[in-house]
């Protein structure tokens, strides 16, 4: 049976990657820090650790309680908007920490746990490999810029692709990405948002699914096309 660890999966976009998951047959190992998540993900049979990404001592007991699994795909979904902005507008420093602190240090403190039991599963599995993905955005995307809106939100995502890119250097066997789901009807998204995230979660779950080691290091959009970092 194949594993899937989603990190933040108490709603939304990781909730509904532990939703698809688990229709296919696959075992799910989910994160949340909500009593809320807990039990929609438990509803869905995924087994469930509550974990605040943003706290280091939870973080580093992650990895005592994934010791010994073998992911075959990861996927890095916690993330924040904080304010929205128009323009080069200052920002405030308790913004800053919550944003910088979810969207940078949690990946940061996760990643290197994560990326063993994911080349793990690549040795299980006797070549193709495991893959790990962190949720990013296009608005990262120095090559594609045109707005300076959301500023803070686009360095912070600008920032992740760094530490994506290093975690891809770090990576022997597994295949590492960022991925772009979409503008996604999400509380993030909001209504008006282009795709729904069943439809976000379908395509970003083919892409994983047909990703190599040729693509590791790589920014995806959700229907799997490159992304210029």
């Amino acid at each position: 049976m194949p594993v899937a660890l989603i990190l933040g999966a108490s709603r939304g976009i990781g909730l509904e990657f532990a939703r698809q998951y688990r229709a296919d047959g696959w075992r799910v190992v989910a994160t949340t820090r909500s009593d809320d998540g807990q039990r929609a993900l438990e509803a869905l049979g995924a087994e469930v650790h509550r974990l605040d990404l943003t706290d280091p001592t939870a973080v580093a007991a992650l990895g005592w309680k994934i010791d010994g699994e073998a992911f075959d795909a990861a996927i890095y979904c916690a993330g924040v908007m904080g304010m929205r902005t128009h323009g080069i507008q200052p920002v405030h420093q308790d913004n800053f920490d919550t944003v910088m602190r979810t969207n940078v240090l949690g990946p940061m403190m996760a990643l290197p746990i994560i990326l063993p039991a994911v080349e793990a599963a690549t040795q299980a599995r006797g070549g193709k490999g495991g893959a790990l993905a962190v949720l990013s955005s296009r608005m990262a995307s120095l090559g594609e810029m045109e707005s300076n809106s959301n500023w803070l939100y686009r360095a912070s995502k600008a920032a992740l692709n760094v530490v994506i890119k290093a975690t891809a250097l770090e990576a022997q066997q597994a295949t590492v990405v960022a991925l772009h789901p979409g503008w996604v009807r999400t509380d993030m998204g909001g209504p008006l948002a282009e795709i729904s995230p069943k439809r976000s979660v379908t395509e970003m779950r083919i892409v994983l699914a047909e990703i190599s080691r040729a693509h590791n290091g790589a920014f995806l959009n959700h229907d799997g096309n490159a992304i210029p970092w």
